[in-house]
């Protein structure tokens, strides 16, 4: 199922593969595949970056469980080879979710820097609500 409202081909290879990943199975053994070992999450619930690739995977897979529903959809996308900015939108729990992915890749085709901004306040609220219940579901099942 296409999750996208953008065409999800032709793009730089980093940003393809990301796209790629999004459009198949979403696996945990994929996404580690494509997170360089010092990479750096910035979510918008928490002040301090999240440094390493364990706390990123546990994130990314988190948000993936709780933002990447029926309803998730990029609709704006500015590819910039090593970079790229990624509009999307999604409703959880009634509430219109609007957010920007920012992602950076190194040399060798890594994620290397992945920074969430999610707006209204209100959505920021249900996505810090979800994204808790979330991780704390995985440590529990770890």
């Amino acid at each position: 199922m296409t999750k996208h409202l953008v065409p999800v081909k032709g793009y730089e290879p980093n940003l393809q593969r990301w796209f790629d990943w999004m459009d198949g199975d979403h696996s945990p053994e994929g996404l580690a595949g494509q997170l360089a070992e010092d990479v750096v999450f910035r979510s918008p619930v928490v002040h301090s970056p999240q440094e390493g690739k364990p706390i990123t995977l546990a994130y990314l897979t988190a948000a993936g469980q709780t933002l990447g529903g029926d309803t998730f959809r990029y609709t704006r996308v500015f590819d910039c080879g090593d970079k790229a900015v990624l509009e999307f939108e999604c409703e959880m729990d009634g509430i219109h979710v609007n957010g920007v992915d920012m992602i950076e890749w190194n040399e060798d085709g890594k994620i290397r820097d992945f920074k969430v901004m999610v707006r209204p306040l209100k959505a920021i609220q249900t996505v810090h609500a979800a994204m808790g219940a979330m991780l704390a579901k995985m440590k529990a099942g770890a």
